[in-house]
């Protein structure tokens, strides 16, 4: 089996981008909230959304943008639920339109076997542009590790909230609404509104039975 997990809003408990921003003022912080909404809900195409973002908070210094990437929360309950994932042989997947510079430690923290995550460009120490891979289609970077490891769509689960996340779903045929928009929620197999990621664990128990006794 495997779980495909969105970053922000999911694994990490803050969106990354607004929160650089407050580096820069209320104003800066309320421009960059108001961008990020529009995008996750797709009210905006995506890709220029996080262009739009990212070169608003041009010049901001990499030490300061990296001391604030390791210190964004991890999402309450998601220790608990990666780790008894991994012991039931589960792989685990993040996929964010997010930054290396917040994803990369998740590897060890949250037991993530792979990430797929777009780069910040600083160039003098200094902010100054995006590298995107990962774009609005999210499934497009995760589907080339699906069929390397012969998952089939009954073998994957999808855990996400936002709007641009929704085309994650047509790789799964079970998904989960994680505090999700109203969009996501109409389309979701399961909504958790709690912030918690360890209530998705008797979910999954019910769920798929003896693929999870071994962690029990």
């Amino acid at each position: 089996m495997l779980v495909i997990f969105d970053v922000e809003g999911v694994l990490l408990n803050a969106e990354y981008l607004p929160v650089l921003a407050k580096l820069m003022g209320p104003e800066k912080e309320k421009e960059i909230w108001d961008i990020t909404i529009k995008g996750i809900s797709g009210e905006i195409n995506w890709e220029e959304g996080l262009k739009e973002r990212v070169y608003a908070l041009r010049g901001i210094d990499y030490n300061r943008a990296y001391e604030i990437a390791q210190s964004l929360e991890i999402m309450p309950g998601a220790i608990q639920l990666c780790s008894f994932l991994k012991k039931s042989g589960w792989k685990i997947v993040a996929v964010s339109g997010g930054f290396t510079i917040i994803t990369d430690r998740l590897i060890k923290e949250l037991y993530i076997d792979k990430i797929f995550s777009n780069k910040l460009i600083f160039k003098n120490n200094k902010l100054d542009d995006v590298d995107i891979s990962v774009t609005s289609d999210k499934s497009l970077s995760v589907k080339s590790f699906i069929e390397e490891n012969g998952y089939t769509k009954d073998e994957v689960i999808v855990v996400v909230d936002g709007a641009n996340d929704l085309k994650l779903f047509n790789l799964s045929s079970f998904t989960v609404g994680f505090c999700a928009v109203e969009l996501v929620k109409k389309k979701a197999d399961v909504v958790i509104e709690r912030k918690n990621l360890a209530d998705l664990i008797p979910i999954f128990m019910e769920k798929f039975g003896n693929k999870l006794i071994s962690a029990s």
